[in-house]
């Protein structure tokens, strides 16, 4: 990010195609993704592409096809943006393994702007009691932890660690102890373990301190190979890491009795589908979950990547339209 790779251009406000949206950008979320993209640690699928992909905003105009949505409605754009539909994955439920899909600031241009198109299928409705800044998140960070949750497999007052405290840790743990989990978290920024602990987590250390329970499941979102073998030397028997990143550096020799033996289970996380989405921006609403936000002025999004590099952002954060709003 010392390079400063984003760069500040004019274009035309876009025309929505058929099934489209045009949308009016209020604020977009700063996400990890984000950073991975800028930092040409995952190829660009497309040159010149507008990153952003936790967008909050409002309807301005509609494509031929798109019924969902009106002019004036306040809505979300999250990273998922396409998908083919008549796949076998799409077919059996698993659109986010979709060979097709397409991606809201890495295939199509994202929320680092004023205007976007988004396909109106799967544009997202938003739940009440969240300012803009803080339903912004939500979009991404929240969504993708939820569906970690999911895939870590948390039994019923189980206990589950978490790897790195940021964007999307801090919503999915609170929504973890809100269906009875004992959350534990782990990770190198103080600040952050202070986050933890004033949600409730019941510990919070050092990324490779030992756990002070067996864990029944953990999720990893630090972009960090290194921590996966402590991640899964901390489960029980039986246990199952989940990693949340869609990057990750290279994972040191694994140890099979040590980490592996005892059915101890590793499994990626991939996107997320739309029923993910309803089912968290729901339950969000329902637990009333804390969002922290860092606010940035839109013309600062260089140094809001840069600040979530050097783990300076609390919580999540969020680049703001100067017309941004409570929106509650």
């Amino acid at each position: 990010m010392a390079s400063k790779p984003l760069r500040l251009v004019e274009r035309p406000v876009p025309e929505p195609g058929p099934g489209e949206l045009l949308v009016r950008v209020i604020c977009c979320g700063v996400c990890r993704t984000d950073l991975h993209l800028a930092g040409a640690d995952l190829p660009p699928r497309a040159p010149d592409i507008t990153p952003g992909h936790e967008v909050v905003g409002e309807v301005v105009a509609t494509g031929s096809g798109a019924a969902r949505f009106r002019p004036g409605d306040r809505v979300g754009v999250a990273w998922l943006g396409g998908t083919d539909g008549t796949c076998r994955y799409c077919r059996r439920g698993t659109e986010n393994l979709c060979p097709a899909s397409v991606y809201t600031g890495w295939g199509r241009h994202g929320g680092y702007a004023e205007y976007l198109t988004a396909a109106d299928a799967f544009v997202h409705p938003l739940p009440g009691g969240f300012s803009d800044a803080e339903l912004a998140p939500l979009l991404c960070a929240g969504i993708i932890g939820y569906r970690a949750l999911r895939r870590a497999q948390v039994p019923p007052g189980g206990t589950l660690g978490i790897w790195g405290f940021g964007g999307s840790a801090h919503l999915a743990a609170q929504i973890a102890m809100g269906q009875g989990a004992e959350v534990h978290v782990f990770t190198r920024a103080q600040a952050a373990r202070d986050l933890a602990l004033s949600l409730g987590v019941a510990s919070a250390q050092d990324s490779f301190d030992p756990s002070p329970v067996p864990l029944d499941s953990a999720i990893i979102f630090a972009p960090v190979g290194d921590v996966v073998p402590a991640a899964l030397a901390a489960l029980d028997r039986g246990g199952t890491c989940a990693i949340a990143g869609i990057y990750l550096t290279d994972i040191p020799p694994l140890n099979y009795d040590k980490h592996l033996f005892q059915e101890r289970n590793l499994c990626s996380v991939t996107s997320n589908t739309r029923g993910d989405a309803a089912e968290f921006l729901t339950m969000s609403q329902r637990l009333a979950i804390k969002v922290t936000t860092t606010p940035y002025p839109f013309d600062q999004a260089d140094q809001a990547l840069t600040d979530l590099a050097g783990d300076r952002i609390h919580g999540a954060g969020v680049l703001l339209m100067k017309t941004a709003g409570t929106g509650r």
